[in-house]
């Protein structure tokens, strides 16, 4: 019986650990897609296959202007830090709803940010146009400026699994992609 007992208890560590994995991030650009795998060369320069399953959520980075944001959006900005303390955004996601809303270091690095927030204003400042971003306790100041990426997330398919598409995606233990972030093709 106590067998039995350290047996239960050992796989019951053993499911929890494994419901706590978490999922593998893959950056980079598409170099082919059959349907089923995904082959990506992440930007290190390695080849990465995952498998597309039914339950893989795919979006697509649609292109918009920074005209088209307004505030109370809910907003993605990958920036890069700049002179002192100000933030110079070069990536500007509109997500369709709020996604883990907060201000931290980006893949780990401390030169680069990551803002998922609110748009509390835009302004046309000195060093060019300004959003403030606020979230739960706090906001931030970014400077957008002309060459950044702006686009809306929209529900993608997977005929945007295109050679030359740039991805984002993320990865169970499994290899089977969890959710695809896809942009249009670089020509």
């Amino acid at each position: 019986m106590i067998a039995v007992r350290r047996l239960l208890v050992v796989l019951l560590a053993l499911g929890c650990a494994a419901s706590y994995a978490q999922p593998t991030r893959v950056r980079g650009t598409i170099s082919a897609f059959d349907g089923k795998v995904l082959s990506v060369k992440d930007a290190g320069g390695a080849a990465v296959q995952v498998q597309v399953g039914e339950k893989t959520e795919i979006v697509f980075t649609q292109p918009i202007t920074l005209a088209d944001i307004k505030p109370g959006d809910f907003l993605g900005v990958t920036s890069k830090k700049g002179p002192g303390t100000q933030l110079v955004a070069y990536e500007v996601r509109r997500f369709p709803k709020p996604l883990n809303p907060g201000h931290r270091p980006f893949d780990g690095r401390d030169d680069q940010t990551m803002t998922n927030a609110t748009v509390g204003a835009m302004v046309q400042a000195t060093s060019g146009r300004e959003l403030t971003m606020t979230y739960e306790g706090g906001s931030q100041k970014i400077s957008v400026p002309e060459n950044a990426s702006i686009s809306a997330l929209v529900p993608g398919t997977p005929k945007q699994l295109v050679p030359g598409a740039p991805v984002n995606l993320t990865h169970d233990a499994s290899n089977v992609a969890l959710r695809i972030q896809v942009g249009p093709p670089k020509l």
